[in-house]
């Protein structure tokens, strides 16, 4: 199995200390662990969202450290519990994330594809102030896996849901990620979600991996 993420022993301010794992490419890797072990700091690592304060990290070989990170993440983009949308319609979102990365906004069919695929029925002119705090994270979602990355790192983002809806979700995207050849790394305190759906399983002990 390829590796994707070489994660070589790295600490964070003396505070957390990880061991040496691989998550491999494509598919989805699941973090697990108590409260406070560090899983969503490890999310951050990987999209250099945060840097270590000892051993190293490395994306397709080349230590995280080196990297442009810009470049960086339009490849790994990190979903957060908290996301940001603009306080505009599902559709001006869109435009202004593509439009960030100098892309072209795609059409509404295709919006409402990727809305679909997140378990969201809004019309494309509802405004996300509107919206829970689960559903913000479902347009945040639809339009990150829409930008396609190479690489989706997840917090949580079952965390709002009910189990039937969250179960769904996570068919729909592991089904989605493998036909695209993407990659997604997600946090969850559910057990019966990572069995369910994980390809691999990376178990973060209090204190770290």
């Amino acid at each position: 199995m390829e590796s994707l993420f070489d994660i070589q022993n790295p600490g964070f301010k003396d505070i957390l200390t990880y061991g040496h794992v691989q998550i491999p490419k494509e598919g989805i890797t699941f973090i697990k662990g108590p409260s406070g072990a560090g899983k969503s700091t490890l999310l951050k690592l990987l999209n250099a969202s945060v840097s270590p304060s000892s051993g190293a990290l490395f994306y397709k070989g080349r230590n995280l450290a080196e990297m442009d990170t810009v470049t960086l993440r339009k490849e790994v983009i990190l979903i957060g519990q908290n996301v940001y949308l603009f306080d505009l319609s599902i559709r001006e979102n869109f435009h202004e994330y593509y439009r960030y990365r100098e892309m072209d906004t795609p059409s509404d069919e295709t919006i409402q594809k990727y809305l679909k695929l997140c378990h969201l029925d809004f019309d494309l002119n509802a405004s996300a102030t509107s919206m829970s705090g689960g559903e913000r994270q479902r347009v945040y979602i639809a339009i990150c896996i829409s930008l396609a990355p190479e690489v989706i790192l997840m917090d949580e983002p079952t965390s709002a849901l009910d189990l039937t809806t969250s179960k769904a979700l996570l068919a729909d995207l592991k089904v989605f990620a493998k036909e695209k050849g993407m990659t997604m790394v997600i946090v969850s305190h559910d057990d019966a979600l990572s069995a369910s759906f994980a390809d691999h399983i990376i178990d973060v002990k209090k204190g770290g991996a």
